[in-house]
């Protein structure tokens, strides 16, 4: 386990075990429908591509970068887009790929965006849901798991760009981004 790192969460046999499940249940909904899978870069990439390959469903992919946090601990509450996919998605089926919903900001921004650019559907796929932060109005069409509100890094999820590589989902101890 990492120095900063107060506790593991989830393990990488435990992230796994979940990114299946939420494979077959995207492979259900969306056979036979045209979808684009969009990437909430940089913290989804490790779970969209395990995603990916457990959904097994034609789609054309995508990324899209956006931020509300900076390198801070705290939303801004303000959405950047940095980086728009290219994709044209109206008439077609839109799956938001998310590490964490946290506030809620970015993904209520963006599912309002690919509603207004006329996606057939815009649905919500988050490895983690932290309610107790929401201030958005939005929820999750499918979810790895629901946690206390803890700050969570490892499997792509970071603080301040770093973490991302830890295979496993920890807990970051308090000292680390209180300094």
């Amino acid at each position: 386990m990492h120095k900063d790192v107060e506790s593991i969460l989830f393990t990488q046999e435990q992230i796994a075990a979940r990114v299946k499940e939420l494979g077959r249940a995207i492979r259900e909904e969306y056979a036979g429908k045209e979808l684009v899978m969009v990437c909430v870069l940089k913290g989804a990439c490790v779970f969209f591509a395990d995603l990916l390959r457990a959904a097994e469903v034609p789609a054309e992919i995508d990324f899209m970068a956006v931020s509300s946090y900076g390198f801070g601990a705290q939303s801004s509450g303000h959405v950047n887009i940095i980086k728009d996919i290219s994709a044209p998605v109206a008439g077609r089926h839109v799956l938001l790929v998310e590490d964490i919903i946290d506030s809620g900001n970015s993904l209520y921004a963006l599912k309002e965006l690919f509603g207004k650019r006329g996606a057939a559907s815009v649905k919500i796929c988050a490895f983690l849901d932290k309610k107790a932060r929401r201030t958005a109005k939005v929820e999750a069409d499918y979810v790895g798991y629901a946690i206390e509100d803890a700050f969570v890094v490892g499997y792509g999820l970071d603080y301040a760009e770093k973490y991302r590589e830890l295979p496993y989902i920890g807990i970051l101890k308090r000292e680390v981004y209180e300094k």
